[in-house]
């Protein structure tokens, strides 16, 4: 079953943002992970406006391949300075239908 990382980010400090656009994208894929998207186009349709400053999707085979991304020696530095040089809020959803309704989603 596929799982998506949606990561929720508000830079404080840019320092590391180069070292980690030009590397993690191959440790994701490492861990057959793809992005989907990595934008920082984000604009607010509902609800509460939010400072974030990018949202990146990725897509995962399944929950424990990501897993094994973020736990890898590979990201673990790229992590601490992304963690150290921002604010950010990691997701993991899966690709049910809570409802059940959408016939290519597997009923949750």
């Amino acid at each position: 079953m596929s799982v998506f990382l949606i990561a929720d980010v508000t830079v404080t400090d840019d320092a590391w943002i180069p070292d980690y656009a030009a590397n993690v994208h191959n440790i994701v894929e490492k861990y057959g992970g793809k992005y989907l998207s990595r934008s920082g186009n984000i604009v607010t349709l509902e609800g509460d406006e939010k400072d974030s400053t990018l949202v990146a999707i990725l897509e995962f085979p399944d929950k424990e391949a990501l897993d094994a991304f973020a736990n890898s020696p590979e990201y673990a530095p790229y992590g601490k300075a992304r963690q150290a040089g921002s604010v950010s809020s990691f997701f993991m959803i899966d690709d049910t239908d809570v409802a059940g309704s959408i016939s290519y989603l597997t009923a949750g």
